[in-house]
């Protein structure tokens, strides 16, 4: 009888990990993923300000009180450089991998003067470019990147209507861009 009983709940345990496992894969088989809506919005290495609807590739920024801009970049030839400047109330960043795990985030209360300065890149990237640092990159806070290919997720506030035009203007002159060495 014991073994019995032993037996279903092992043949339980099992049907449940397997349905968790199936569930929480489905976006990776499927193409729905954030990364893989991140890439549709249009050409890497440029952020794509979002709007209150969904477009083609099912993103959209529905918090009336924040405007969002996505980037989609990899950094597998050059590492990746973002940069913004702006008088908005706030702005973060968040980077993430092409897993949509976080890597990396911030926002302007962390950040050097109040600008955004990053550059994400290889490990070996890296630690090539800490070897002799570019003096525009003095103040710029580095990012290792497991994986080449990621995407950012930038946001800026807009707590009232006459903030609107300058966290638009924040998101769409902030840079995304394969960094080389000048």
């Amino acid at each position: 009888m014991l073994r019995i009983l032993f037996a279903v709940l092992t043949g339980l345990f099992g049907a449940a990990l397997l349905h968790l496992v199936i569930i929480l894969s489905l976006p990776h088989f499927t193409g729905r993923d954030a990364a893989t809506r991140v890439a549709a919005e249009g050409e890497p290495n440029n952020f794509h300000l979002l709007t209150d609807q969904y477009d083609e590739a099912g993103l959209a920024n529905r918090d009336p009180f924040v405007r969002t801009a996505v980037c989609s970049f990899d950094v597998e030839d050059a590492p990746v450089h973002f940069t913004a400047k702006g008088n908005v109330p706030f702005w973060s960043i968040a980077i993430y991998d092409s897993a949509s795990n976080e890597v990396f985030s911030m926002n302007d209360r962390t950040s050097v003067g109040g600008a955004l300065d990053v550059l994400a890149g290889s490990p070996i990237q890296l630690t090539d470019l800490r070897k002799n640092l570019p003096q525009e990159l003095e103040q710029a806070i580095l990012v290792e990147m497991a994986r080449p290919d990621g995407y950012a997720v930038l946001r800026t506030l807009a707590p009232q209507t006459s903030f609107d035009e300058a966290a638009r203007n924040f998101l769409t002159e902030a840079a995304c861009e394969q960094f080389t060495i000048r």
